[in-house]
């Protein structure tokens, strides 16, 4: 009788050790240096959707309505309550307090991409003054000089380049076009060059993409590599033969809407 409850008991703790390991596995978070999360923000869960797949960049789009940075893609879904201090600030500087100074643990900047869809310069004046409470986590570039920290901020939409050049002490770079290869910005200023997939290539993401289109792709992520800036396009086919090219190509940024379709890929890849 003993014998047969000793038993039970140690398949018992095996079963337990067999399943605390597989739901280890489950949680595990591979992390993917190229993937960004295009409109983080429509996720059922902003932010931590895509840090739970492992994406090492988010889009937030956002609007200041009376001194408040609003996160949505247009005046008619803006909700007081979905601000972009709640629903990526104060989430990341907890990541980051847990992790010792970084995002994942790894010492490595994850990038938070933000599109200003209106007024400029008066959004840049106040994400700028909102950035500046963050300055154990947020990147600096004072004087031409960048502090990398864990959170590299890029601006996109809406820019203010100009107010940006000028400034002494700033927490975000500018998102540059394709038309601004060789451009005389500096990389602390201009880190990285997006552009609209369809303005450049016909390829849908099925099948081979042509040769031709293939060498122009690689040519433009040379040239910006070159350069010293990073390269992503939206309106890039969300499929996996096009996750492949832009992975082959060096492409910086892989945009999607499919986060486990892209986590699932890059694993195996």
């Amino acid at each position: 009788m003993l014998r047969t409850v000793s038993t039970s008991l140690m398949l018992a703790l095996l079963g337990t050790v067999c399943l605390s390991e597989t739901l280890f596995a489950q949680e595990e978070t591979v992390v993917h240096r190229q993937a960004h999360a295009h409109n983080d923000y429509l996720h059922d869960r902003p932010l931590l959707d895509a840090l739970d797949n492992g994406f090492c960049s988010v889009e937030a789009d956002v609007f200041l309505v009376d001194g408040q940075l609003l996160v949505a893609h247009s005046r008619a879904e803006l909700s007081p309550g979905r601000t972009l201090q709640g629903l990526y600030l104060e989430p990341l500087r907890t990541r980051v307090r847990k992790h010792a100074g970084s995002v994942y643990g790894d010492g490595m900047p994850i990038t938070l991409l933000i599109d200003f869809k209106a007024d400029g310069e008066a959004t840049y004046q106040a994400l700028e003054a909102l950035l500046a409470e963050y300055p154990e986590m947020i990147t600096s570039i004072e004087a031409g000089k960048t502090k990398t920290r864990a959170v590299n901020v890029i601006i996109s939409g809406d820019r203010p380049i100009d107010a940006m050049a000028k400034a002494t002490l700033r927490f975000a770079g500018v998102d540059g076009r394709l038309s601004d290869l060789g451009s005389q910005q500096p990389p602390h200023l201009m880190p990285l060059i997006s552009d609209n997939w369809r303005n450049h290539f016909r390829w849908k993401g099925q099948g081979e993409i042509p040769s031709a289109e293939y060498d122009k792709l690689k040519d433009l992520v040379d040239r910006c590599h070159a350069q010293g800036r990073l390269i992503r396009f939206w309106g890039t086919p969300d499929t996996q033969a096009a996750w492949e090219v832009l992975q082959r190509s060096k492409v910086d940024f892989i945009n999607t809407d499919d986060l486990p379709g892209l986590n699932a890929f890059l694993r195996h890849r």
